[in-house]
């Protein structure tokens, strides 16, 4: 429910409203209401007069003592009035003036019988003088003069103008050396002004004298030199001693000048020091007619209707509400709550801290009187805003412009006057300028956080913190500046979050009570202790005209690579994964094209969207030195490129950073204090801390070919992982960093790798096509894919091959490749079905090691195989079906290399077709498996032994082969290298012979098939 407004509760006065009032009207002028000129009855008229006057305590308590001095019951003769809040004091003369110049015919009003009641005395007649020592000039005096009967005339010195007008030219006779009705040019002594007051006594009246502006007509006359300061000082002195010792005489003197600057300065403080020193010998305390607490009354009837302020309960419903929502937003009104709404009940309409800082600061303000005041501030304020304003009380934003103008208001630029005349550092303060810039911003949060449009709080805040910035060195803390404008009862959090925009964006804002670094505390910034505007440029002031004038875009790019390249996040783990980084290359030329993996991170010139790559990043794809050369392993580059918004907010921290380092710049050549110094140090180190973060985030886009070779952008899901670990981990990427499996490499398998009709690839043409054909996946390491073929050849899914320098081969099937071979460019991998064997390990040929070589046992002898089946098993016509995680492959088993035997001793220079494998036939001579063979029972020949010839028949096809019985179970050990490897498999032929009869002899105990 929105709160009334507080012009539906009050109604201000018709005259007001309409502009019949005169602003001029609010300055109180005693020379004209004495000599009743007429031109503002408001003053001049006692009805009119004490029908608006606010018969303040301290006021009632004053006319108190006078009225007992003037009916001879009081020994106070002199009172000294102090600065009083919006010319209050010139208003206390008046005051005075009415109720004993004219006591007898005073009108019968609530004021003028609050002030009777309060005294303890009637209201005697006095003859009024009247000191308006403003009026006097020091050349040519003052005009007008009125004396007792009515006479008028010109007169140039104080004393005279006082003689005048209690005794007309009498009164000048009494002072003049000669008895002439003539001026003297030197203050009468103390018995000469004692005779003049008891001259003007004769009749019964009391004699009241008062005096304005003192000040002004002193200043003047010390500036002019001579003895006048010194004159002016006995004059004094004797009116005071003369007032002192004639009863029923008073004299009520207001020292200060209405515009402070005439005391302010060393002159002034020295005249005014002098002065007061003499009326305080003779007066009591100090008066000030109207206290702080008095200020919303004084106000109120000023403006109002007096029915619609007269019942100040009524109000109690409509402020319990307003204090409510201040409470939300300020602990200590919470907490006393019951004080907070007699507090705002008492000021209505009035907020009474917007009284307060004008009561107690803004009356310190050189000039502010010279504006006639606060009365006249808010006699604007109010008529601009009652249109439009929905506050619930009179608080900020009365002084605010109506919706939607693009400057201050009236009551601003009246305020902004006196505020301006200020200095801070000998620099004056142009605060319509800044005001607006500062108006300007906080719309524009308004727009952000809607909740704030309608009472318009951050606007508000704008002229709280400018209203408590005067004079020079105030501040508002944050509990006032909640207070002033939570009137409306915002919503706690987003006014918080409003005020600290405004904080982050203002150029004028003190910064001295910034907090700390929020990341220190793992949350927002809180807002700042205090809050004070002013034209001395703020840190943040500093940074943002660095930020736009100082630091160049070239700066900017210049440091963006810098960090770019000492950004660890971007690179860490990739060379460890087997990638080859290339950080910020200038060219496509500069990253080979070699089949290795390549990461590269490009500068901010291949900024790329998602689904739309640049042409600089997808130059390194598509070439090497240029178009007639294109890249060839394209599925061996991914580059990590800048998103649009990534880079814009990474030049913008960069920027930021600069315009720090710039600043200190700057102050390096001026004093700084150390809190300033400190700051702006945290700055620094926030702003670098920072940086490299963002950087990282910017690189959120991956440039690559998808698996039908298109180049193509795809976004990252951040994970705030190093880079090249969020790019390894998204699929899109198609990166491997384990072994594929050795069954996707064979024919028909999912990695098609193999053309119709081939039967072997180099071994290194093999991982040079995960390189080169992007429907593979991305290998980040080539020895990936070489040891999953070699895992292949193990498997018996493929053969090895390597050439001899003398064109024979040497071949591996179904075990580990040489590691010198393997890093053999020559070396192949041929399909089993299509390889010849130049070699067999031996302990292949053991029970379980071949699939359906070996029979099923048919009795206690074991497992059978007939020489047959082996001669057929390798002949190169058999056909397998691999069967390996889900996959099977038809395919046949390798055929062994034929033995040619032409020229053989031993058979004779016969050719045979007999088991043609050496190491088959080394096997089988001995009538079974060697007992010592790998991993099933081959018996190893002792070293240097010669094996026995074979027996007879013993290669025949359908000899049998059968498995150890469980009782002779072969040693499990391996057989060492040198025998294993170098007689039965691939080592040279002289020693497999030598060992031939030892391995056809049978072991002791070992029965002979």
């Amino acid at each position: 429910m929105n709160p009334t407004p507080w012009h539906q509760i009050v109604r201000l006065k018709p005259e007001l409203r309409s502009g019949e009032l005169s602003l001029a009207e609010f300055a109180a002028d005693l020379h004209e209401v004495v000599t009743g000129a007429g031109r503002r009855p408001i003053y001049e008229d006692p009805a009119k007069f004490f029908a608006l006057t606010y018969p303040t305590h301290a006021l009632r308590d004053l006319v108190k003592d006078i009225a007992a001095r003037l009916a001879g019951q009081s020994a106070k003769a002199v009172r000294q009035l102090e600065m009083t809040y919006g010319g209050g004091k010139t208003h206390t003369l008046i005051t005075l003036h009415h109720l004993f110049h004219q006591a007898e015919s005073l009108p019968d009003l609530a004021s003028v019988r609050e002030f009777r009641e309060h005294a303890d005395h009637p209201f005697a007649r006095a003859a009024t003088a009247a000191l308006c020592f403003d009026k006097i000039d020091v050349e040519k005096g003052i005009e007008g003069t009125r004396g007792p009967n009515g006479e008028t005339r010109t007169l140039k010195h104080p004393w005279s103008v006082l003689a005048f007008q209690l005794a007309g030219t009498d009164g000048l006779r009494i002072l003049h050396g000669d008895d002439l009705d003539e001026e003297r040019d030197t203050p009468p002594a103390e018995p000469l002004l004692v005779k003049l007051i008891e001259r003007q006594q004769r009749d019964g009246s009391a004699t009241l004298i008062l005096l304005d502006e003192v000040m002004m007509y002193a200043r003047s006359r010390a500036i002019g030199g001579g003895d006048w300061l010194a004159h002016l000082r006995n004059f004094f002195q004797y009116l005071t001693q003369a007032a002192a010792k004639i009863d029923r005489a008073a004299i009520v003197a207001s020292l200060l000048a209405t515009e402070p600057g005439r005391q302010n300065d060393p002159l002034g403080k020295g005249i005014l020091r002098n002065l007061a020193d003499i009326f305080r010998r003779q007066s009591e305390e100090g008066v000030q007619p109207v206290q702080k607490e008095d200020v919303a009354e004084v106000l109120a009837r000023r403006f109002f209707e007096p029915d619609s302020v007269r019942d100040r309960g009524a109000y109690k419903p409509h402020v319990i509400g307003i204090v409510k929502g201040i409470a939300k937003l300020d602990e200590t009104t919470g907490k006393a709550r019951k004080e907070a709404e007699k507090r705002f009940l008492d000021s209505f309409p009035f907020h009474p801290d917007l009284t307060d800082v004008f009561y107690s600061r803004w009356t310190q303000i050189e000039g502010f009187q010279r504006t006639r005041g606060i009365l006249r501030t808010l006699a604007t304020a109010l008529r601009d805003a009652e249109p439009w304003d929905r506050s619930p009380i009179v608080g900020p934003a009365v002084l605010l412009a109506k919706p939607g103008a693009p400057t201050v208001s009236e009551a601003m630029r009246e305020l902004a006057k006196p505020a301006t005349m200020d200095s801070v550092e000998g620099k004056r303060t142009e605060w319509v300028p800044l005001l607006e810039a500062e108006f300007d911003k906080a719309r524009e949060i308004q727009q952000e956080f809607r909740s704030l449009s309608a009472a318009r709080e951050v606007e508000q805040a704008v002229v709280a913190v400018f209203l408590h910035s005067q004079p020079v060195g105030s501040k508002a803390h944050t509990p006032e500046l909640l207070r002033l404008v939570g009137g409306s009862a915002p919503d706690a959090i987003e006014l918080e979050k409003g005020l600290r925009r405004w904080r982050d964006t203002s150029w004028f804002l003190d910064d001295d009570d910034i907090g700390d670094d929020p990341a220190e505390f793992g949350g927002e910034q809180p807002l700042p202790r205090s809050w004070r505007l002013g034209n001395a440029p703020n840190l943040k002031q500093m940074h943002d005209e660095a930020c736009r004038n100082r630091v160049t875009d070239a700066m900017v790019e210049d440091r963006l690579e810098a960090v770019i390249r000492k950004t660890k996040s971007l690179t860490n783990g990739a060379s460890a994964a087997g990638a080859r980084v290339h950080l910020l290359p200038k060219a496509p030329r500069d990253v080979p094209d070699d089949g290795e993996f390549r990461y590269v991170i490009l500068g901010p010139g291949a900024v790329s969207a998602s689904g739309k790559p640049s042409g600089a990043a997808r130059a390194f794809l598509d070439h090497t030195t240029g178009p007639h050369r294109p890249r060839v392993y394209r599925n061996a580059l991914v580059a990590a490129v800048p998103s649009r918004e990534g880079l814009d907010a990474a030049r913008a921290r960069v920027r930021s950073l600069l315009g720090w380092e710039d600043v200190a710049g700057q102050l390096q050549r001026q004093a700084v204090d150390p809190l300033r110094a400190e700051r702006l140090r945290r700055q620094i180190a926030r702003a670098g801390r920072e940086v490299p973060g963002v950087v990282r985030q910017a690189y959120g886009i991956v440039v690559t070919v998808d698996d039908a070779n298109r180049v193509h952008a795809f976004k990252l899901q951040a994970s705030g992982n190093p880079l090249f670990e969020e790019i390894k981990g998204d699929r899109k990427a198609r990166i491997k960093d384990t072994p594929v499996n050795a069954e996707a490499l064979v024919p028909g398998g999912p990695y098609d790798l193999w053309r119709e009709g081939e039967e072997s690839r180099f071994a290194n043409q093999l991982a040079e096509s995960f390189a080169r054909y992007p429907h593979l996946p991305k290998v980040l390491r080539p020895n990936l894919v070489t040891d999953t073929v070699l895992a292949g050849v193990r498997q018996g899914l493929f053969v090895a091959r390597q050439p001899r320098p003398d064109g024979s081969n040497r071949t591996w099937w179904r075990e580990p490749v040489d590691p010198v071979a393997v890093e053999d460019k020559a070396l192949e991998i041929v399909l089993p079905e299509k390889a010849r064997l130049a070699s067999l390990n031996p302990g292949l040929l053991a029970p379980g090691n071949l699939p359906d070589l070996w029979k099923p046992a048919t009795d206690d002898a074991g497992q059978r195989l007939r020489v047959a089946t082996l001669l057929e098993y390798f002949s190169g016509s058999r056909v397998a079906t691999n069967s390996t995680r889900g996959l099977r492959r038809a395919g046949g088993n390798p055929r062994l290399r034929p033995r040619s035997r032409a020229g053989s001793r031993r058979h004779g220079g016969r050719k045979g077709s007999r088991l043609d494998n050496e190491p088959s036939r080394d096997v089988l001579e001995g009538g079974r498996p060697p007992r010592n063979a790998q991993p099933g029972g081959v018996t190893a020949p002792a070293a240097g032994s010669r094996r026995a010839p074979a027996p007879d028949g013993g290669n025949r096809p359908d000899r049998l082969v059968r498995e150890p019985h469980k009782r002779s179970r072969p040693d499990p050990s391996p057989m060492p290298e040198e025998v294993f490897g170098g007689s039965l498999g691939n080592g040279p032929r002289r020693h497999r012979r030598r060992r031939q009869g030892a391995m056809a002899r049978p072991r002791q105990g070992q029965r002979s098939d």
